[in-house]
């Protein structure tokens, strides 16, 4: 493997090679009585330290002990509940303390893309906005190769080895040069010798100038790095130091013993470094030389109420690393959605092959000659125009219950480098709106063909194929919102019937809107189906069947409102688009900002 594959900002050179330049410095980090809380349970507590720019530093402790919680709080990615955190003097996510890498326990990149794509995608998003194609594509190429990734660059992650998948995860973060790179448990599930491989590389990375910081439970890892927090239960610091000073502090013959030594009394050993550690120590400023490993101070005592106040009244979200602007965003995030759907068989299949089988059940179902005006069926029309009206409801939610679930650590990793919430949500909208604008048209086109609607002008069907997409769209933004909202894929499966029912219900065919209870009526008013139907109705002219079809004579409500009312229902599915998409964003970065709880 060769060991040039990182370059702090400003450097000329690329890679490692580059890293010993004139101001190739990490990032200091200070953190001063930093606490967090879970509900009513302490998940860290009064936890200080400062670890110095280029050092390798290791955050390790029993299961529940509050590495991740550490991680993320050091990080910027979830405020502290008391305390300060500070890059260079700086609250992170500041401009001093930008150019920060994270890269979660779980391998969050698309696993139906290869690393070139998966990279490519990520340099234009990352790197700043005057980087040209040719010289994004040169840095994919040399993060490829100083990674060893270069031989399975077109191999789908999904079919890549643990360690090739970490090294990829890592090497998403090494494209835009990061100061500061924090990692959680980078080597979990992997081999011992996969393990030394991944350690190497963070030491190269380190060496170079970053800062790096890694959470884990493998003593072969903490021996490999400069510095180890211990955490004992509740978040508490129960050391600080060099780990060749670990086993003798807590009285075992190695690393190993560290465990269960600290698992035994965790409250003693925490205790007892408390009363040892040093006061608290000023940070230094930004352009202070980096302190030797050896010589980091590890400061002491609460932030009190008004330092957390200060710090809460900071701007801690990640700051845009001046990569591709809102509308070069969006429009690459549209086309990755798109190519992870195309690349995926089962995605492709369900896309395309669940349209196709509902409108032959529907032609099948259906007989023709419904709508003759001479001679209508014994139910009318109205049946077929809402199951119509379910079918666009019906294909916009399952298509979107499946978008966000498995991707929400995916936006996360994102938002850190500057990805906003809206862009996201509309790159979702804008990839799958085509897919349901085919899955009308052949609707309606079958339909059509078979007798099943009346030969009515374009401009009846441009209508039918416009509110059939309007209320698409909103069941798609309410599908997003579900899918932001839930915790895993099973959750968004059984949401499906749960949002699906009550459009059967209440949506004015089953049982018409003057006949329900009057909680019945104010459940429909809500209902996305409620308003295609009576505006697809109103477009095809059902008004007409009312009086001359028994079945039909109850929807005298609901369709006798003209065009006027087919517009208030276009409107109020429009609405209906725009508050779940809002929705959707609002619940993504609550999660987002919820990270390591």
């Amino acid at each position: 493997m060769t060991t040039t594959a990182w370059a702090p900002p400003g450097s000329e050179a690329g890679g490692l090679a580059g890293a010993g330049r004139a101001g190739a410095r990490g990032v200091r980090i200070d953190a001063v009585g930093v606490g967090q809380r879970s509900g009513r349970q302490e998940t860290l507590t009064d936890v200080s330290l400062s670890i110095g720019a280029g050092e390798l530093v290791a955050v390790a402790g029993g299961s529940g002990a509050g590495k991740t919680t550490l991680l993320v709080t050091l990080a910027g990615l979830r405020a502290p509940a008391a305390g300060t955190v500070r890059h260079d003097g700086a609250p992170p996510g500041s401009a001093v303390g930008a150019g920060v890498g994270y890269v979660p326990q779980d391998d969050i990149i698309h696993p139906e893309l290869p690393p070139r794509r998966t990279l490519r995608y990520a340099a234009r998003l990352r790197l700043p906005a005057a980087t040209s194609a040719a010289a994004a594509d040169a840095a994919v190429e040399q993060v490829l190769r100083d990674l060893d990734l270069a031989d399975c660059a077109d191999v789908p992650v999904r079919a890549l080895s643990g360690g090739q998948r970490k090294r990829a995860s890592i090497a998403v973060e090494l494209l835009a040069r990061p100061r500061l790179l924090f990692l959680d448990e980078p080597t979990s599930g992997l081999d011992p010798a996969t393990t030394i491989e991944v350690l190497g590389i963070l030491r190269r990375i380190a060496s170079a100038g970053a800062t790096v910081v890694l959470t884990t439970h493998d003593p072969a890892v903490l021996a490999g790095c400069d510095r180890v927090v211990l955490l004992a239960r509740g978040g508490r610091l129960a050391f600080d130091g060099p780990p060749a000073e670990a086993p003798a502090h807590f009285g075992a013959r190695d690393l190993v013993d560290v465990y269960v030594r600290l698992a035994a009394d965790p409250e003693a050993f925490a205790s007892r470094f408390a009363r040892a550690a040093a006061p608290p120590t000023p940070a230094a400023p930004p352009s202070s030389a980096a302190p030797s490993s050896a010589a980091v101070p590890r400061p002491r005592g609460a932030g009190g109420p008004a330092a957390r106040e200060r710090f809460l009244e900071a701007d801690t979200r990640p700051a845009r690393r001046g990569g591709a602007g809102a509308w070069r965003t969006w429009w690459l995030l549209t086309r990755r959605n798109v190519e992870v759907m195309t690349r995926s068989r089962l995605t492709a299949a369900v896309l395309v092959g669940s349209p196709l089988l509902v409108t032959v059940m529907m032609a099948t179902l259906f007989q023709p000659g419904a709508f003759a005006p001479d001679d209508p069926a014994d139910l009318g029309p109205a049946p077929t125009m809402f199951w119509i009206a379910f079918a666009g409801f019906f294909f916009g939610l399952t298509y979107g219950l499946p978008q966000i679930v498995g991707e929400v650590e995916v936006f996360r990793r994102e938002r850190f480098a500057g990805l906003g919430a809206g862009v996201y949500v509309a790159a979702k909208i804008a990839a799958l709106v085509p897919v349901l604008a085919a899955v009308g048209a052949v609707l309606l086109g079958v339909l059509r063909v078979t007798g099943r609607l009346p030969g009515a002008g374009v401009g009846v069907y441009l209508g039918l194929f416009g509110v059939l997409m309007i209320e698409a769209v909103a069941a798609l933004a309410l599908g997003l919102l579900a899918s932001a909202a839930v915790s895993d894929t099973a959750q968004a499966a059984l949401a499906l019937p749960m949002l699906c029912f009550p459009q059967v219900l209440f949506a004015g065919a089953i049982v018409p809107i003057d006949q329900m209870s009057p909680p019945g009526r104010l459940v429909g008013a809500v209902m996305a189906t409620r308003y295609a139907f009576e505006a697809l109705g109103q477009v095809i002219g059902l008004d007409g069947y009312v009086a001359t079809v028994p079945a039909m004579a109850g929807y005298g409500d609901t369709f006798d409102g003209g065009a006027g009312a087919a517009v208030r229902g276009v409107v109020t599915l429009a609405l209906f688009a725009v508050a779940c998409a809002g929705g959707a964003m609002w619940v993504l970065r609550r999660r987002a900002r919820g990270a390591g709880a």
